[in-house]
C-alpha cells in the first residue's frame, strides 16, 4: 500500500501550517498567481521563514500534491472491500472518492488542477499515484464486467468517466443545494452504478 514518504513531506507543525496556507492561496489565486510572500503573509511570517521547510514554491506544491494523492490512494484502498460484490465495492469506492473531494475541496483543486506546474520529476511521481487510483476503480469495473453484474462498452473509458466525475467535485463544491459531502457521496455512487449499467 502507498504510504507517505517523510523525505517528501515534512511532519513538523510549522511545515503543516505552511502547506495549509499554501492550499488556501493556491485554491483562491492559482499556483501562478500566488507568491511565497502571499503564503508567508497569511501566517504572519517573512518569506525567508519558509525556506528551511520548502526551498521553492514548486517544492511546496509538490508536497501538497503528493500528500493529496497518497491520501486518495489510502481512502480508496480502505473503501474497497474485495470480498463484496462489484456493485457494493463501486458504491463504496466512488462514495469515498467523491466525498473526499467534497470534504477537501480547496486541497482537491490544488491537487488535481495545478499538476502542470510541477517539475518533470515530481510530475512523474504524482502521475504514478494517479495510476494507482485509476487501477483501484478499474479492477472493480472489470470485475463487474467479467461476472455480468455490469454492462460496460469499454472498461478503460468507463473508468476514466468515473474518475473524472469524482475529481471534478472539488471544482464546484459546494454549489446550489448540495452543501454536504455525504450528499455528494450518495449521488455520485448512484451515478457510477448507472454508468456501469449495474444489474444488481
Amino acid at each position: 500500500m502507498t504510504t507517505l514518504d517523510d523525505g517528501v513531506l515534512s511532519t513538523s507543525k510549522a511545515a503543516a501550517r505552511i502547506r495549509a496556507a499554501a492550499i488556501e492561496a493556491f485554491a483562491e489565486k492559482g499556483y501562478g498567481g500566488t507568491t511565497t510572500r502571499d503564503i508567508a503573509a497569511r501566517l504572519g511570517l517573512s518569506p525567508a521563514a519558509m525556506y528551511p521547510h520548502y526551498k521553492s514554491k514548486e517544492e511546496l506544491l509538490y508536497a501538497i500534491t503528493y500528500e493529496g494523492h497518497v491520501r486518495c490512494v489510502e481512502v480508496l484502498t480502505a473503501a474497497d472491500h474485495v470480498d463484496d460484490s462489484p456493485s457494493v465495492r463501486l458504491r463504496s469506492v466512488v462514495g469515498a472518492f467523491s466525498g473526499w473531494h467534497a470534504t477537501h475541496h480547496a486541497r482537491g483543486r490544488v491537487v488535481q488542477y495545478e499538476l502542470t506546474a510541477l517539475s518533470p520529476e515530481h510530475y512523474r511521481t504524482v502521475i504514478g499515484l494517479r495510476r494507482d487510483i485509476s487501477r483501484i476503480v478499474k479492477r472493480i469495473v472489470r470485475a463487474g464486467a467479467e461476472d455480468g453484474s455490469f454492462v460496460v462498452p469499454d472498461v478503460e473509458g468507463v473508468t476514466l468517466a468515473i474518475n473524472s466525475l469524482c475529481v471534478d467535485v472539488c471544482r464546484w463544491f459546494p454549489s446550489g443545494g448540495i452543501t454536504e459531502p455525504e450528499a455528494v457521496a450518495d449521488l455520485y455512487s448512484e451515478l457510477a452504478l448507472r454508468l456501469v449499467g449495474a444489474q444488481d
